[in-house]
């Protein structure tokens, strides 16, 4: 899988191209994508695998426990919260970044909740849609460049006495 490494402060990760990743910190992929094809049209409909990206597992810890307020084959929308997440270092609510049929988390999380930390990428996805992606979705560049702005306002709250 083609990586793009980003680093900046204390913070490194390599993100993968050909994936589209939401402001929200969660990356999306056509569910069907083999590493010998590339990936669909982000504006097309299909079945979309969505996972936290490194900076999201990062700001939350491991997954500990995840608690989903929709059932599968239910109607989503882009934007709609979906349950919450709780981390080691956190409790987050889950945002639903597609539009269409939710079809239910990855049933490997049931098991081994950690994958979220240490396979984000791949095994370790949080749930699929059926539909189409939100329109905001960005490109692993234009993703990095809103990561690096991110770290940078997240820096400066900090030294400006601002919440950390």
């Amino acid at each position: 899988m083609e990586t793009v490494r980003f680093r900046h402060a204390h913070f490194s990760a390599r993100f993968p191209v050909g994936y589209r990743y939401a402001p929200s910190h969660f990356w999306l992929l056509p569910a069907e994508w083999e590493e010998s094809n590339p990936p669909a049209d982000p504006t097309c409909s299909g079945r979309w695998r969505v996972g936290f990206t490194k900076f999201a597992t990062r700001m939350l810890g491991e997954l500990v426990e995840m608690h989903l307020t929709v059932a599968s084959g239910e109607t989503v929308q882009a934007g709609q919260p979906l349950g919450s997440v709780e981390g080691f270092k956190a409790v987050s609510d889950l945002f639903c970044v597609a539009e269409g049929t939710f079809l239910g988390t990855n049933p490997a999380l049931t098991a081994e909740a950690c994958l979220t930390h240490s396979a984000p990428y791949g095994e370790g996805w949080l749930y699929e849609v059926e539909g189409i992606p939100q329109a905001e979705t960005l490109d692993v560049h234009e993703y990095i460049a809103l990561l690096q702005e991110t770290i940078d306002r997240l820096q400066a709250s900090r030294y400006d006495g601002g919440p950390a």
